[in-house]
């Protein structure tokens, strides 16, 4: 890959993990008020929306990337996405990381590298 496809990519991997990771913090907040003004909560939350605007922009890096990488590896790369929110679930939110999350995360890895390996 190039410089600029890895540029594109980090670019890609913190928008998406930081989208994931800012409306699951708004969602948080949200079930803290209760049931009545749940949905008022969400969408009055600016984690919710800035969520959401990097969101809007990751897709557009992500169709950046898409176009000097094949799809293949493309797609191959993009796994360690799933690993990072993972992390950062552990980081901010105290979130658990199982031997079955660990496990389900390496069939992951393991059948994207081999469909991806297999492009080549």
């Amino acid at each position: 890959m190039t410089p600029f496809a890895w540029m594109l990519l980090a670019a890609v991997l913190i928008g998406n993990t930081a989208g994931q990771l800012l409306l699951k913090a708004a969602s948080i907040h949200a079930d803290s008020v209760g049931e009545d003004g749940h949905w008022r909560a969400l969408l009055t939350h600016p984690l919710l929306w800035l969520g959401l605007v990097i969101y809007v922009a990751e897709f557009l890096l992500w169709l950046a990337f898409l176009a000097v990488v094949p799809l293949w590896q493309g797609v191959m790369v993009a796994c360690i996405d799933i690993l990072l929110v993972m992390i950062g679930g552990r980081i901010f939110f105290a979130e658990q990381i199982t031997p079955q999350r660990i496990g389900a995360i390496s069939l992951i890895a393991v059948g994207v590298l081999m469909v991806g390996l297999g492009g080549q």
